[in-house]
């Protein structure tokens, strides 16, 4: 299966609804754990890379202001 590329201040789709009711996150922080923003209430969580990836459906809207990661 391939990885899922995703980069910081992206705005991404997750699996599940957070209570607030959306599913839309900004990637605020990258490493061995993604710190992710609510675009819904503002509601910060870490969650570890592999929980990330398994939980991400895709990727909605791409950060312009950062160069692309060529990986």
């Amino acid at each position: 299966m391939e990885r899922k590329v995703f980069n910081l201040g992206d705005i991404v789709r997750m699996k599940k609804q957070h209570p607030c009711g959306s599913y839309n996150w900004e990637v605020a922080r990258m490493g061995a754990d993604i710190k992710i923003k609510c675009q819904g209430c503002g509601r910060i969580v870490m969650l570890s890379r592999s929980d990330f990836e398994r939980k991400l459906v895709r990727v909605i809207e791409k950060n312009q202001s950062l160069p692309e990661n060529k990986a």
